[in-house]
């Protein structure tokens, strides 16, 4: 693409026609006329994209590649990302399956372990009509939540590959204004990821939920406390998972093996659990490709055990396709049929890891697998068991090994084993994936994150999560031994996640997808009248021990929100003590501060203005570098920021202030794995390109232009600097100006300094317009020959003495302990000791 310095604003336009995604993009923007950066932020002349006025009248343009000055290299964008499947041969498509099986599929490939076992234990058989009646339940759950619900619609709604209740939220996030850290820019909108919808017939419908979420801050902390709740959920199910699938899978010892009693079943479970969580941190792709075949075994054994019972005992349970059968086992059963949804609904645990574990694999891969492979198999496997019980009826607690011919048991015990410990890390890993969004997203404190693989972003380990979900398991196997209270809590955790994804792919139908109403209410109506009805169910005998999965979830919907409040009224109060840019332009030499050859990056996590934080550092330091730029690290919704998007910068006050802004952007699913040297390398390459760009940009504008905003009055100001020591300092004389020409060539001299003495401003012409570029490019050049420098500006919040006692309870004790136990921002860049400065400050809130 050839390298043009025009700017976007005047080729934008009013369109309705389809686009090539690699040339223009649609994109929500504000009106031009209110689009201005606050403070008088962003020195060139290029109109800000940045604005935070709300107020700014919407429109929908269509934009090509290019960018604003704002933006680094706008003009390398690339196209849609290649997906990482394509390609493979038929033996690496195997292997991929095989890692599908024991990632994606195990928990819902074990369900037949405890199902009848579960069911028929709330509601005893009392002929053959409840066998059928409850066959037909088990059937039309599959086929209407596995598949209809989450193969064939709720997979599509996944963020570039990436599933779970975060990955919805992240969707609606781009779409909308929705998110409560008030941090989004415009600019945002341009990444080439972001891939907004092209106008529809239903666009008017989209823009007026659009504005009614925008507007209605009710609305907004709704919706996050949905998305909260569903991944708590989530968690919870990470719990009781392993317990469920390990404690029903060791249960078989007992019909083998006389002699064993419950607590040593326990204590075999508890073993169990520990191997399983200790080999977590071999990563998805080893410790699926090492069990996947083992899996494909179980999945053709429930198969073959299936058709063997069907053929020796009874063909009449296909019978039970006819839904009648349901009818008629509520009307023989009535409330004790209520009772048996719960345990019914444990044939679908593991439909939401389809989606939460999506970010591992293709939505295509795994709805072939489910479709061929999984649901028959299940199919068969159930219809086999029913067949075993129509003339065993009172086998039903241990049905499944009861119904396995004699001289196979063993052999499928031991797989049954394997299969139960594989079914255990699927909503383990759908839980990291999860944190990982929510941590990218500001709703969960930062913990460290190991990727397992280097082909495969999203396969992530976090050890923290790992032991904490390990001694939860175990202390739930310990408390509660029973395979019916266990189920009990397992219902409870998979439908409140089922519901949560429920009502946000709805959202996304309507604000994204723009399909007709009438699909939209119906897949409302529909899955979420059956998921409710099945919650009713298992609410009902919520006292038997499954209160204790509820605690465990509300616990940790508290983390999240308490995180996401305190880092919220953070963020705010730091926007609201911001420095004035007056008053950086007005820093007076009377400070005694002067500019130490070298660049110095201070993080803050401000997108816009001056951080308080650098007031407080020119104040208890004697000396500055000699080039400052403002990092911020943000995380966006969505799943990728490609590199050459990766840094966005501007300029902060005059050029020869050698002040910037930057904009590190990565997306949830991005991996941060580069050193700080790296990191220095690719932010200062963007920097330069940045600084040409803007060369270029200046030259083709009108002559005398330019120097319009370094021919401010220099007239002295009445205000004033408090130090941290009490001393006042006059603001008179500019401290933050160019070297002399005769000095600049003591920058590159490590550990030197020199006063800033007020140099009178620059006044090149076109002529000397490439000399002046490339006097700058040395002058970085230099200034990183002398180091780099990281200011780390530490920011903690505390409640105000007249705030209400819960306040400070949540601020001042629940965020702090967080705050104080989770992971630095910065920690992934590995920067030495020797290269950090750290200055603290705290703020009433």
């Amino acid at each position: 693409m050839a390298e043009d310095g025009g700017s976007e604003r005047g080729d934008t336009m009013h369109a309705t026609v389809s686009m090539d995604s690699t040339e223009s993009r649609w994109v929500f923007q504000e009106d031009e006329s209110d689009i201005e950066d606050d403070e008088g932020e962003g020195y060139d002349d290029s109109p800000a994209l940045d604005s935070d006025d709300d107020n700014a009248e919407h429109r929908l343009i269509r934009t090509g590649p290019r960018v604003d000055s704002f933006d680094v290299e706008a003009l390398e964008v690339p196209g849609t990302q290649r997906n990482e499947y394509e390609g493979y041969s038929l033996g690496r498509r195997f292997v991929i399956a095989f890692q599908i099986l024991s990632v994606v599929f195990g928990d819902v490939g074990t369900s037949p372990l405890y199902t009848f076992s579960v069911m028929f234990t709330k509601t005893p058989i009392n002929g053959d009509e409840d066998v059928l009646g409850a066959l037909s339940l088990v059937l039309y759950t599959l086929i209407l939540i596995p598949l209809i619900k989450y193969v064939l619609i709720v997979l599509w709604a996944n963020d570039d590959g990436e599933g779970g209740t975060f990955a919805l939220y992240s969707l609606i996030c781009r779409n909308a204004k929705v998110s409560l850290l008030p941090n989004q820019l415009p600019s945002d909108t341009r990444i080439s990821s972001f891939r907004l919808k092209v106008p529809s017939a239903e666009l008017e419908r989209s823009l007026r939920i659009k504005e009614r979420l925008e507007t209605s801050l009710t609305m907004k902390r709704l919706l996050l406390i949905l998305v909260l709740a569903g991944t708590s959920m989530v968690i919870a199910d990470g719990v009781v998972t392993p317990a469920m699938s390990v404690v029903s899978a060791v249960g078989g010892l007992k019909v083998g093996l006389a002699a064993i009693n419950e607590d040593e079943v326990v204590m075999i479970a508890v073993a169990f659990l520990v191997v399983l969580f200790s080999v977590q941190k071999f990563g998805t792709s080893k410790v699926g490709l090492a069990v996947g075949p083992a899996l494909f075994i179980w999945f053709c054994s429930l198969a073959g055990v299936g058709i063997y019972n069907i053929i020796k005992y009874d063909t009449s349970v296909f019978k039970a396709f006819n839904p009648i059968h349901i009818y008629y086992f509520f009307k023989r059963n009535t409330s004790k049929a209520w009772y048996a949804l719960g345990g019914c609904l444990l044939c679908a645990t593991g439909s939401e890891a389809m989606f939460a574990d999506l970010c591992y694999f293709s939505v295509r891969s795994v709805q072939l697998t489910f479709v061929f492979l999984v649901l028959p198999c299940l199919l068969l496997g159930y219809l086999g068991q029913a067949a075993y019980l129509m003339e065993n009826h009172a086998d039903y607690e241990t049905v499944f090994f009861s119904s396995i011919p004699s001289g196979a048991f063993w052999p499928v015990l031991v797989i049954a084993n394997v299969a139960a410990l594989i079914a255990s890390r699927t909503m383990t890993t759908a839980t990291f994936s999860c944190i990982k969004q929510s941590t990218a997203l500001g709703c969960f404190p930062r913990l460290k994150i190991i990727h397992t693989s280097r082909k495969f972003m999203g396969q992530i380990y976090i050890p923290a999560i790992n032991w904490f979900l390990m001694v939860a398991c175990v202390i739930l196997v310990c408390a509660v031994s029973s395979i019916t209270e266990i189920g009990n809590a397992y219902g409870i955790a998979e439908l409140g996640v089922m519901m949560m994804t429920t009502v946000l792919t709805t959202i996304v139908m309507l604000l994204i997808w723009q399909i007709n109403i009438i699909v939209v209410l119906s897949f409302a109506i529909i899955f979420l009248g059956i998921e409710l009805t099945f919650f009713s169910s298992v609410l009902w005998s919520v006292g038997d021990g499954s209160w204790i999965i509820l605690v465990f979830a509300v616990v940790m919907f508290l983390v999240m929100y308490i995180w996401n409040y305190g880092s919220k009224l953070k963020y705010e109060t730091e926007v609201k003590q911001k420095m004035s840019m007056d008053l950086l332009r007005d820093l007076g030499h009377n400070l005694g501060t002067v500019r130490a050859p070298g660049i110095g990056l201070l993080y803050n996590e401000l997108v816009k203005g001056i951080p308080a934080i650098f007031g407080h550092f020119l104040t208890t330091l004697p000396a500055i570098h000699s080039m400052i730029i403002f990092v911020c690290i943000k995380y966006v919704p969505v799943s990728v920021v490609p590199q050459s998007e990766r840094f966005l910068f501007r300029r902060v006050c005059p050029k020869n202030y050698h002040i910037f802004r930057c904009i590190a952007r990565y997306g949830y699913k991005d991996v941060r794995k580069e050193n700080h040297q790296v990191f220095e390398q690719l932010l200062i390459e963007s920097l330069e390109k940045f600084i040409r760009r803007d060369a270029q940009e200046r030259s083709l504008e009108s002559d005398g232009n330019e120097d319009d905003n370094d021919s401010e009055e220099e007239s002295t100001f009445s205000k004033v600097v408090i130090a941290p020591n009490g001393s006042m300092y006059s603001l008179g004389v500019p401290l933050l100006s160019e070297y002399m020409e005769t000095n600049t060539n003591s920058i590159s001299e490590a550990g030197t300094s020199e006063e800033i003495r007020p140099a009178p401003p620059a006044e090149d012409s076109s002529s000397d317009a490439e000399h002046s570029l490339e006097r700058e490019l040395s002058f970085i050049r230099k200034a990183k020959e002398s180091g780099v420098v990281y200011l780390l500006g530490h920011g903690d919040i505390r409640a105000r003495k007249d705030s209400w006692f819960i306040k400070k309870l949540v601020i001042n004790y629940f965020y702090a302990f967080l705050r104080k136990n989770c992971r630095r921002g910065t920690a992934n860049l590995s920067v030495p000791h020797t290269h950090l400065m750290q200055v603290g400050m705290t703020y009433m809130v």
